[in-house]
């Protein structure tokens, strides 16, 4: 079985359904969120920017750089050894959030939804295609949502028995953009599923380079370091 595939087209029809199931209450959603206690509005503006894809790429890529410089100059065995697993880790990052952000990208450009800010204008389900480039036609699907399912997407690959706080991470912040008036409910699981997308082909891909990663019996990737030495 072709993981990678598979993976890719359970995903697809589990975005699918889940926007489809949320674009009839897109507008109540956001109407009431965005009414939430002015306190609880607040926190959320203050954390909604973490989901940002600038920071992630450029600190991931700097890290890269630096590390990789360390790789090839260093005359440690062990000091060596260490910056290549810490350059490794910094491309994975970079690579699943790069793909998620041209992803995003795309396809606000192409789809074109207005923001619940033009709610009253143009209501909860305007497209004007390929119009993306304005921002204020760019609310499918979040940016911001995408970044930080990919970022935390990423960890959760790496640190399996951490994922229920990293899914938590990534709603809290996805939520954010439905209080904060940025989006609707369905462009936020929209851009979460693309950033667990990314992160898991990645996973894919490195897994076949033995990087950070095996694929396990069944074909899945799994973090080296949770293969245990066979006994005997």
């Amino acid at each position: 079985m072709n993981r990678p595939l598979s993976s890719s087209l359970w995903l697809l029809l589990a975005a699918a359904l889940l926007v489809a199931a949320l674009l009839p209450f897109d507008g109540l959603i956001s109407q009431t969120a965005q009414g939430l206690p002015g306190g609880v509005v607040a926190f959320n503006e203050k954390i909604t920017d973490f989901g940002t894809f600038a920071w992630m790429i450029y600190g991931s890529g700097s890290i890269v750089i630096v590390a990789y410089i360390l790789h090839r100059v260093s005359r440690s065995e062990g000091f060596s050894s260490k910056s290549k697993t810490g350059w490794r880790l910094a491309l994975y990052f970079l690579v699943t959030i790069g793909s998620a952000s041209i992803v995003v990208h795309l396809a606000k450009l192409v789809i074109g939804r207005a923001r619940p800010e033009l709610f009253a204008e143009y209501g909860a389900h305007s497209l004007s295609f390929f119009s993306g480039h304005d921002w204020v036609f760019q609310s499918f699907p979040s940016g911001h949502s995408a970044a930080v399912g990919s970022f935390f997407g990423a960890f959760s690959m790496l640190a399996p028995r951490l994922r229920i706080v990293f899914v938590l991470g990534a709603l809290a912040i996805g939520i954010s953009r439905i209080v904060v008036g940025a989006h609707y409910p369905s462009d936020v699981a929209a851009g979460l599923l693309v950033g667990l997308w990314t992160a898991l082909m990645t996973a894919f891909f490195f897994a076949r380079q033995t990087w950070l990663f095996r694929l396990d019996e069944k074909g899945w990737p799994r973090p080296k370091n949770s293969f245990q030495p066979s006994k005997g």
